[in-house]
């Protein structure tokens, strides 16, 4: 059962891999690019130089070479300063998402249509990267330098974000007009609408796990889930036979380890998960997880050498 469960999480994660490169490489090579609309984040950066170095230099080379060429210096940074695992399959994504707006042809499939441009290929882009973050990755650029900068400096980046969006449409009016500057603003909304409402990495859940294995369960989830649990006795009304409900809460993000974990100490387990809107006490970020499980495991290999010792 574990063995068909790891083969359906790598197809899904496979798939998910190429189907957000492709909706990403479509975004740009046929509703952005020729309609003269930029994305947001490095994809419209590449773009505006990808512009400029044709209007100034009379250099033609393809978006998709110049987000590549970006990605690179970024992805040897992320591997030293933020997770190898997350900027290795972003980069991969990423590599994978050039090539194919290299490959593909560049043409309009919205003629005359700029507002329906910016929408679906908005709509596309943000379905794209709400994907890959789902699976635990990204489609790189500003997302890894996001990483790193969380992981570095503990804040975020939502500002420099922002930035760097408003200077995009600004010099995209400078070069393209105000006309398709505004489309551009429709389409950074669209995708951020899309994004959103696929993968919201900072939305809290609680999940409330019925089970008659309450210390399998706890155990795993202490181990792999570094969250409190609040444990309750509960009786099925229709069995009438006693059980433990445990109640936490966490991020999004890690709603999918809860589920595999827990279904692996009791495949009987009952999961309800529901919307948190607020958390009045301490709630640990990702990087601190992190620390505590590491030293959980520096404890655990402490105490089995002095045994075995």
């Amino acid at each position: 059962m574990l063995f068909w469960t790891r083969i359906k999480d790598y197809v899904i994660l496979i798939g998910g891999f190429i189907v957000g490169a492709l909706m990403v490489a479509i975004s740009m090579n046929f509703f952005f690019i020729p309609n003269n609309i930029f994305s947001a984040g490095f994809n419209g950066i590449a773009q505006l130089l990808n512009l400029f170095l044709e209007a100034v230099f009379h250099i033609k080379i393809q978006v998709g070479t110049v987000i590549l060429l970006f990605n690179i210096p970024i992805a040897i940074a992320g591997w030293f300063w933020a997770g190898r695992r997350f900027v290795v399959l972003s980069f991969l994504n990423n590599l994978l998402a050039s090539e194919l707006q290299i490959i593909l042809p560049k043409v309009s499939i919205v003629n005359n249509e700029p507002i329906l441009a910016a929408l679906f290929g908005g709509v596309l882009l943000g379905v794209g990267i709400g994907l890959t973050f789902k699976l635990g990755f990204s489609t790189g650029g500003m997302d890894v330098v996001a990483a790193i900068v969380q992981k570095r400096t503990g804040r975020s980046i939502g500002s420099i974000s922002m930035m760097i969006n408003g200077m995009i449409v600004i010099i995209a009016g400078f070069f393209i007009g105000w006309q398709n500057a505004m489309y551009t603003i429709i389409g950074i909304y669209a995708t951020s609408t899309a994004m959103d409402s696929i993968y919201t990495k900072y939305r809290k859940m609680t999940a409330f796990i019925v089970t008659k294995h309450p210390e399998e369960v706890i155990e795993t989830l202490q181990v792999n889930v570094v969250r409190g649990i609040t444990v309750m006795d509960s009786k099925g009304a229709y069995t009438n036979e006693p059980s433990k409900t445990l109640m936490m809460v966490l991020s999004r993000y890690e709603l999918s380890d809860m589920e595999y974990y827990t279904k692996e100490a009791d495949p009987d387990a009952f999961i309800n998960v529901v919307n948190t809107l607020t958390v009045s006490q301490n709630f640990v970020n990702e990087d601190l997880q992190r620390q505590i499980q590491m030293e959980k495991v520096a404890a655990q290999k402490q105490i089995s050498d002095a045994l075995n010792n």
